[in-house]
């Protein structure tokens, strides 16, 4: 403590001092991957072809190309000074709902700093969901859309989200200023790069009049119907069932509730329901349960506040920071209750995607390697004629060297 014309001051006023240590993990090479696009050997792990270049500064250098890479190439930490103990705290606050202004108070950031943190992060969070759950791997049986109406500073937006019911998992979403087919065609497009190719699927929706054919466009097989030259016609998928659920409200309350199919048959959607454990009847519980989510843990979407986006950007990088956490790093507590007790589950572990319980370091850590490297393609006509080796030596081009008088004299 020191006194100051007659008053006491602290030193210690931010939470930050304490958060200044960084712990360096050890290095080890055969984890790592080349990321460098022009290299033969980028994205494969256990080559020998990476070795230690710096220890202190913690880079890595490709034998292959000579390339050198800090080891958090690839990451949600690339290029930044602070410690990964900050960042991670941080993120997890955000990813809990806490508003920006009360984590720029707390530790003494600048806005701009968490703001960019934020973005950041989401945008990893987009590339590991891009490179784990849409592979087209999934048996989906069930999924369930629904959009939520998102009131900023001087803009209405819509987030339209998806999820399958059986394991939990958030399939993802879609952020647009207007409620049109692009919204719809957008998550439906991100569905279809999750499931297996024509399977068996119901997918529940409320009465919005875009649902039934976005969902027909998404999920359609091209079938060539005649032999020789021609195009293939689209068919939709044979076991595919619609079934849309529409709720009338008086003064705020539901008093009246419509199930009907758009496509398929009744008897169908009953049994894939009865598969996915989503209910006895038709309905949206599920779907609405992950909006309530949602408005939960992005400050942006809680209802009379005064920290609401101004920028859709902020809406969608926030969306799948949410989405990828509330997938990989939070036990779902119906997933984890079993008959042999309380066992930690997410959504991504139920979906066989990931084998244990991730942290929030984990997940902003989490490297991407890049596509393998492809030889390319020789353009041209292939040779047809042999290569004609001609053992004389070939006349020089150009003029002739001149030669000084000296030279020929004896």
């Amino acid at each position: 403590m020191k006194k100051e014309g007659g008053l006491e001051k602290s030193d210690e006023h931010r939470h930050d001092v304490s958060m200044q240590t960084h712990t360096k993990e050890p290095m080890n090479t055969s984890l790592q991957f080349c990321p460098t696009l022009t290299c033969s050997a980028r994205g494969q792990t256990g080559q020998g072809n990476i070795r230690v270049h710096d220890r202190g500064r913690e880079r890595y250098r490709c034998r292959l190309c000579g390339h050198t890479f800090a080891a958090r190439r690839g990451t949600m930490l690339e290029g930044l000074g602070k410690p990964t103990e900050l960042i991670v705290t941080v993120v997890t606050l955000l990813a809990y709902g806490c508003p920006l202004q009360a984590i720029v108070h707390a530790y003494g950031l600048d806005e701009r700093t968490v703001a960019n943190w934020r973005d950041r992060a989401g945008s990893h969070c987009q590339r590991v969901h891009h490179a784990i759950i849409e592979q087209g791997s999934l048996d989906l049986v069930h999924v369930q859309a629904d959009e939520i109406r998102v009131k900023g500073r001087s803009l209405i937006a819509w987030m339209g989200l998806s999820m399958m019911v059986s394991t939990r998992l958030w399939l993802g979403g879609v952020v647009s200023r207007t409620r049109d087919t692009a919204l719809a065609d957008g998550m439906m497009t991100q569905v279809r790069a999750c499931s297996q190719a024509v399977c068996a699927l119901l997918v529940c929706t409320d009465g919005w009049a875009a649902y039934p054919n976005s969902i027909r466009r998404a999920f359609r097989e091209k079938v060539k119907e005649t032999a020789g030259r021609g195009r293939a016609r689209l068919h939709v998928w044979s076991e595919l069932c619609i079934a849309t659920v529409i709720k009338r409200a008086e003064k705020k309350r539901v008093v009246e509730v419509t199930r009907q199919m758009s496509y398929g048959c009744v008897e169908q959607a009953e049994l894939l329901m009865k598969q996915s454990r989503g209910g006895t009847v038709l309905n949206t519980a599920y779907i609405e349960r992950l909006n309530g989510t949602m408005r939960e843990r992005l400050a942006a979407l809680t209802r009379k506040c005064r920290h609401a986006a101004h920028r859709l950007g902020a809406l969608h990088t926030g969306m799948y920071l949410i989405g990828c956490t509330y997938n990989f790093c939070f036990a779902h507590d119906e997933l984890s209750c079993g008959q042999d007790g309380w066992h930690a589950c997410t959504p991504a572990m139920a979906s066989g995607l990931t084998d244990h319980v991730w942290s929030v370091a984990e997940l902003m850590g989490y490297r991407l390697a890049p596509p393998p490297w492809v030889e390319p393609k020789r353009r041209g006509r292939p040779r047809t004629r042999p290569i004609f080796e001609d053992t004389k030596p070939k006349r020089p081009r150009g003029r002739p060297r001149k030669m000084t008088v000296s030279s020929f004299t004896c």
